[in-house]
C-alpha cells in the first residue's frame, strides 16, 4: 500500500505493509515525518487524511486529545487499509545519511530485577542484532497491553544483541502493570527503533550537561557509556545531575561512581534528593556529590557561570523536564539547539 505525505515544503511517498502503522512505515523509509514519543501520547504524529481509509489501533490515545479538526488521526497508531494521501503542517526531511534507521523487531525478556520499591531493570536478548544511537529509546509493545510505550536504552555498544531498560512503576499503567505483576522472564516483546533525536555523538566538541529524574536516567546511562568508551572526557567537560526523592529511590550509584572515577578531572555526579537532607554516610559512594532540592534547582546553583560551550540533554517526568529548560534557556542562556530532550508525557 502507497502512502503519500504532503508536507509544507515537498510531498513523499512510501509503502507500508498491511497492519503496519503510518508512521513506522515512513520512518524506516529513511523519512524523518514528524513524531517526537512514538507511542500515541503526545500528538506530535498528528496528521490529516485526504484521500483512503484508516483504521485506528488504539482509540484511547492519550494524545488523541491533540486532534481538533475531522480528518486528523495519530500516524503512530493509525493503519491503512489501502493507498492514503494524508497532509502534515510540518517541513518534512529525509533522514541524515548514516542514521540508524528503525526497524521492526521482537525480543524476549530477561534479567528482571528490581532496584527500588519501584524501578525495576530488565534486559531484552534481540532476535537480531541493533544499531543505535547513545540516548536512543525504543518503542516497546508486552502482551496483552494496547499500543507500543517509549523506553530509553540503558547500554551502548554498536549491534547489539540485547538492550537494557529501565521502568518505574506507574500504578494502572498497562505496560508498567505487566512488568511488576507478572512472571516476564522469557517472554516475547515486539519493538520498534531506535527513536528519538536527543541524541549524543563524539564528534559533538561540547562540554555535556546531563540532568536526569528518577528512571530518566537511563538514556543517560547510554550517553555516559559512550563518552567513556570514546574518552570525551579526556578533553571535554561533564557534569551529571541524577534526581531522586529519597537515598532510598537511589540507584546507579555504583556506576556512575565508576565513570566519576575514570575522569575525576572532568566529569562530577551530583545526586539531588527532593525529599530529605543527603545522609552523613552518603560520601561512601566514591567521587560522587549530594544535596538537597529539586534537580533542575540543584543543577542550577551547582552549575552557575559553568555554561560555557555546553550542551545538555534533559529526562524525566515532564515537569521536572519544563522546569530544567526554563532554567537552561533564562539562566544559564543556552540555544534551544542546545536542549535536548524526547517528549514522554
Amino acid at each position: 500500500m502507497k502512502i503519500q505525505v504532503n508536507a509544507r515544503n515537498r510531498a513523499y511517498q512510501f509503502d507500508v505493509a498491511e497492519g503496519q502503522r503510518i508512521l513506522y512505515g515512513g520512518l524506516a523509509d529513511g523519512i524523518h515525518l514528524p513524531y517526537e514519543c512514538g507511542s500515541g501520547t503526545c500528538g506530535t504524529c498528528k496528521a490529516r487524511v485526504t484521500a483512503g481509509q484508516i483504521d485506528d489501533l488504539w482509540p484511547e490515545a492519550p494524545g488523541r486529545k491533540y486532534l481538533k479538526q475531522s480528518g486528523e488521526f495519530l500516524m503512530c497508531q493509525c493503519t491503512a487499509r489501502g493507498d492514503v494521501s494524508l497532509e502534515v503542517t510540518n517541513f518534512v526531511y529525509n533522514m541524515d545519511p548514516g542514521a540508524c534507521l528503525p526497524v521492526a523487531g521482537r525480543g524476549g525478556v530477561c534479567k528482571p530485577r528490581m532496584l527500588t520499591h519501584d524501578v525495576i531493570a530488565f534486559t531484552i536478548e534481540l532476535a537480531a542484532p541493533c544499531d543505535f544511537d547513545a540516548g536512543q529509546f525504543m518503542a516497546v509493545q508486552v502482551p496483552g497491553v494496547t499500543g507500543y510505550r517509549g523506553y530509553s536504552m540503558v547500554n551502548f555498544e554498536p549491534g547489539a544483541k540485547s538492550l537494557e531498560f529501565l521502568v518505574k512503576k506507574k500504578p494502572g499503567g498497562g505496560a508498567s502493570e505487566w512488568l511488576f505483576n507478572s512472571k516476564v522472564d522469557g517472554q516475547t516483546v515486539e519493538l520498534f527503533g531506535p527513536l528519538g533525536s536527543a541524541t549524543f555523538f563524539p564528534s559533538l566538541a561540547k562540554n555535556l550537561l546531563l540532568i536526569a529524574g528518577g528512571s530518566g536516567i537511563a538514556g543517560m546511562m547510554s550517553i555516559l557509556s559512550r563518552a567513556c568508551q570514546e574518552h570525551y572526557f579526556d578533553q571535554y567537560g561533564g557534569h551529571v545531575f541524577f534526581g531522586v526523592r529519597t537515598m532510598k529511590d537511589t540507584f546507579f550509584l555504583e556506576e556512575l561512581s565508576k565513570y566519576r572515577g575514570e575522569f575525576p578531572q572532568k566529569l562530577s555526579v551530583t545526586i539531588a534528593l527532593s525529599d530529605e537532607d543527603p545522609p552523613t554516610d552518603a560520601k561512601g559512594h566514591a567521587g560522587l556529590d549530594f544535596d538537597r532540592g529539586l534537580v533542575h534547582e540543584v543543577a542550577a546553583r551547582h552549575m552557575k557561570g559553568k555554561y560555557q560551550n555546553m550542551r545538555a540533554y534533559l529526562a524525566g517526568p515532564p515537569p521536572a523536564v519544563d522546569a530544567a529548560i526554563r532554567v537552561l534557556l533564562l539562566e544559564a542562556r543556552l540555544t534551544a539547539d542546545n536542549i535536548r530532550y524526547d517528549k514522554f508525557s
